[in-house]
């Protein structure tokens, strides 16, 4: 079971930021793609002149921190500077110079509010051609909250745990399977780290535990399923009544939501 960082050659970081602004004279185009599991694909097509452009400017970024032989760092030819520059490490800062503002242009011009950042993947990336890069992300299940006050009441004086579990029995939320993976695999990341640093194996734990990677991914996928619905319906609530929630009340329900489906 490989860790969550370790994404496929031709993946882009999630944490993408932007370094320095490209200004396009040129036209970025995308396509929308919505699929019937909830996910959002979103193709991006750059213009080759300004990857060209990009890539100058990134170049000249990494001269100023990479140590040619024979040039003080900062002057050496370009051409020499991109001979030491691995070329993924050279692509993936070029596309963080582009990507967030594209970005953002699609998800205005498209109306979407993305649940979680997108991941990006190279899909052509040729010498004088356009490159292509696609966009995989979902939007915020939408759900009716019913009159959940009325229904609360009638459980006399419940205690919180009750009353979360009540709301999960009562209020549907169509969880995008793309949302429930992904934080699948921020706890399947985090648990890694852990028991790393413990000096194990993921084999010798599971083994210590009585579980398969197989049933442990399944029970990490209904406390995450279960961890967002409370999540998001505690925000809507909290919205209809004008209240605002503190990252420490979101915490402390999914303590809860722990204790529930553990």
């Amino acid at each position: 079971m490989a860790k969550q960082a370790e994404v496929r050659q031709n993946l882009i970081p999630l944490n993408l930021k932007p370094s320095t602004k490209v200004e396009a004279k040129v036209k970025i185009t995308s396509t929308l793609a919505k699929e019937d599991d909830g996910s959002i694909q979103i193709t991006f097509n750059f213009p080759f002149s300004l990857i060209k452009k990009a890539k100058e400017e990134t170049l000249v970024e990494f001269a100023k921190e990479t140590e040619v032989a024979g040039f003080r760092r900062g002057k050496a030819p370009i051409s020499k500077v991109e001979e030491k520059i691995p070329q993924e490490k050279l692509t993936e800062r070029l596309l963080a110079k582009i990507l967030p503002k594209a970005l953002a242009e699609a998800l205005t011009e498209y109306k979407i509010r993305p649940a979680i950042y997108p991941k990006f993947e190279l899909i052509k990336a040729k010498e004088n051609e356009d490159w292509e890069v696609k966009a995989l992300t979902c939007e915020i299940p939408n759900f009716e909250l019913g009159d959940y006050q009325k229904a609360i009441s009638g459980l006399g004086k419940p205690k919180e745990q009750e009353i979360i579990k009540f709301l999960l029995e009562t209020i549907h939320v169509h969880m995008h399977k793309i949302l429930i993976n992904e934080e699948v695999n921020t706890r399947l990341s985090n648990l890694l780290e852990r028991i790393e640093k413990l000096g194990l194996s993921l084999e010798s734990y599971l083994a210590s535990i009585g579980k398969t990677p197989e049933i442990l991914r399944k029970e990490y996928a209904v406390q995450a399923e279960s961890a967002i619905a409370t999540e998001l319906i505690l925000e809507k609530i909290a919205q209809n009544q004008g209240i605002k929630t503190t990252e420490k009340q979101i915490d402390e329900a999914l303590k809860i939501i722990k204790e529930v489906f553990s």
